[in-house]
């Protein structure tokens, strides 16, 4: 009888606790959320006049951080000195010691910039620009060659670059100004070029009638050119050779026309660039021409994109030599990466370099990636899921939960605020071991936030816990609304991992929604081929919903392209007219398929997808499962 009583004391004691528990999170919760709207705002005084949060809260740090960062140059220094030093190694610490760098800037206190620069653990771009503009003032010659191979490699411009930037616009030599408008063009930032033609004198900028038809219709522009337009120095023809580049992302044999006409206007190296753009879209559009138009420009005018769009034509078109000689081309870096390392034994394998294939397929053996995979099936051995690790113990999770960073993500994430939720949580799991990690995983998993269970179950380098790096929550709803569509499990979590990573609420920047991340056109056309008269897009985040819409959506693109995984994952992504449309005249082997798809978002994303589709199948089967035959042949166009 005693041990009755005393168990349910016990239990009573444990239930309010939970209760007064949660009362205080609510209670933080409400204070934080405000703070952070009167910080969004910039409303100091309703921000100054929150009571503190109830104490051991663990987000009170940042309501710490948006009173210090509202009108910061105006803070007390010591305050902020203060905060930076308490919260030292920590995100915040790290975050505001970056924003104070950005204050000091402004005062042009550049020695003790310098000072507060070295104590920062992993320095931003921001902080780094801000660095070397802080050395450039002090007449470092060295900061000078760092900011000028920021100008030709640094595309989106963060907030502590612009200053650099803006400098550097007025000083740079004219090569290095046209090899930034290049860039920015290229990667179709038209407004960012519009922006770098302001540092030219006006006498040699074009009006900005001009720009938006040298922008918006590149054809026009170049149908109204005549050879005297260039003879006013070297601005007319750079401006001529952008153009002709804008008319390449639509049209590459138009553009080659305009070049062959004008290319003795515009110089060698201008030349030279304009073919590395006409053969890069002709290569994503998959048009044979391409591979020729490749050999007409010169590897110091080619960009990563194009140098490595060279070896796709190569590939599309299966000349081994030509693929070993664009990757010999490569930059001496972009060599090493999996893809063209692999790429790179194929075609040795191809040509019958079998030594050599061999030696560099096993220099991938074992990677948990798409070229690991196939890797490991090149050198004649099945894809493993490796040991599973000792759990972590008690000691190890106790840590885990009490970890401040940890604890502040995941509080982060419970309220729906995922940019800073996710890199706290990177922040925090930075230069953790593979114990440390495992930890920070279950603990991720234990409050069901398994995009960050899985996120640090792929950090481990030696100890392994696939169960976690492949996580398939929701099993009971998730094998039901697969086995009512006759989908194969592994393949819909394949690609529900990388759609969502299994966030119920996910919402992506172009509007897809929940688990299957559908977007709203695809879910009503979804509905309405099924019947469901009570559709309301209001509900497309209901797990059952979402996962009846998106499966079946799975089924139909399935069943429209012949049946193959790898097309289907792919149209899922980029939408089946295209993936129909990247295949060719004739049937094409699948992980060549996969290497040219024109997209990068889509590209990486099917590789990950049929990756992904092979590690679920051997953990839900116990069996090996080949990553070749699942890519297999596509159909020839129109087959």
């Amino acid at each position: 009888m005693k041990s009755f009583i005393r168990f349910f004391v016990c239990a009573a004691l444990a239930v309010f606790w939970s209760s007064f528990v949660r009362a205080q999170e609510d209670v933080g919760d409400r204070l934080f959320l405000e703070a952070r709207e009167a910080f969004r705002v910039g409303n100091r005084p309703a921000l100054e006049a929150l009571p503190a949060p109830p104490s051991g809260y663990a987000l009170a740090p940042w309501m710490d951080y948006y009173r210090l960062r509202q009108g910061l140059e105006k803070q007390d220094e010591a305050t902020v000195l203060a905060f930076i030093e308490r919260e030292s190694g920590s995100y915040l610490g790290e975050r505001l010691r970056t924003d104070w760098l950005g204050v000091l800037a402004k005062r042009a206190d550049w020695r003790r910039l310098i000072a507060q620069y070295h104590k920062l653990i992993a320095p931003d771009q921001d902080a780094r620009c801000l660095f070397i503009q802080a050395r450039m003032a002090q007449k470092d010659a060295a900061a000078r060659t760092e900011a000028e191979a920021l100008w030709t490699t640094l595309l989106d411009v963060p907030e502590g670059c612009q200053g650099l930037f803006a400098r550097l616009g007025l000083e740079v030599s004219d090569d290095r100004y046209w090899q930034r408008a290049r860039l920015l063009v290229e990667q179709g930032k038209m407004e960012a070029f519009r922006r770098l033609l302001r540092f030219l004198p006006n006498t040699r900028q074009p009006d900005k009638k001009q720009f938006d038809q040298l922008s918006k219709q590149p054809a026009l522009w170049l149908a109204r050119l005549k050879a005297e337009d260039f003879g006013r120095g070297r601005s007319p023809r750079e401006i001529a050779a952008l153009a002709i580049a804008r008319l390449a992302h639509n049209d590459p044999l138009a553009a080659r026309s305009r070049l062959e006409t004008w290319q003795t206007h515009l110089g060698p190296q201008a030349t030279a660039w304009c073919w590395g753009q006409i053969a890069l879209h002709g290569a994503r559009r998959h048009m044979p021409e391409a591979l020729s138009w490749f050999s007409r420009t010169s590897p110091d005018a080619r960009s990563r994109e194009v140098a490595e769009w060279h070896v796709r034509a190569a590939l599309r078109a299966k000349k081994w030599y030509a693929v070993l000689a664009a990757i010999r081309a490569l930059p001496e870096e972009l060599q090493k990466e999996p893809a063209w390392i692999y790429w790179q034994a194929r075609a040795h394998k191809e040509v019958g370099h079998f030594a050599l294939a061999h030696e560099q397929f096993q220099g991938l053996r074992g990677q948990a990636n798409f070229y690991g995979n196939l890797a490991d099936e090149e050198l004649g051995e099945a894809i493993r899921i490796p040991p599973f690790a000792v759990p972590p113990n008690d000691a190890e999770m106790r840590a885990a939960r009490e970890n401040p960073g940890l604890l502040r993500a995941l509080a982060l994430l419970r309220l729906d605020l995922r940019i800073e939720g996710v890199r706290e949580w990177n922040w925090a799991v930075r230069g953790m071991d593979d114990r440390q990690l495992l930890a920070a995983a279950r603990f991720a998993h234990e409050r069901q936030s398994y995009d960050r269970a899985i996120s640090a179950a792929d950090r481990t380098r030696e100890h392994h816990d696939y169960s976690l790096r492949f996580l398939a929550p929701f099993d009971r709803e998730v094998r039901a609304a697969a086995q009512a569509q006759a989908l194969d499990d592994a393949w819909v979590y394949g690609l529900m991992r990388q759609e969502s990573r299994f966030i119920l609420q996910a919402k992506s920047s172009s509007g897809a929604s929940g688990l299957m991340q559908l977007m709203p056109a695809t879910a009503k056309w979804v509905a309405r081929q099924i019947g469901l008269k009570d559709y309301d897009p209001k509900r497309v985040n209901d797990m059952e919903l979402n996962l009846l819409l998106g499966t079946t959506y799975m089924r139909i693109v399935l069943e429209g392209l012949h049946q193959h995984p790898l097309l289907a994952s792919a149209a899922y992504n980029a939408g089946p007219g295209r993936a129909r449309a990247w295949s060719a005249s004739a049937p094409l082997e699948g992980a060549i398929y996969a290497e040219t798809i024109p997209f990068n978002e889509t590209r990486d994303y099917v590789k990950k997808v049929m990756s992904n589709t092979v590690y679920y199948s051997i953990l839900f089967t116990g069996k090996s499962a080949s990553l070749h035959e699942r890519l297999g042949k596509v159909p020839a166009r129109g087959g």
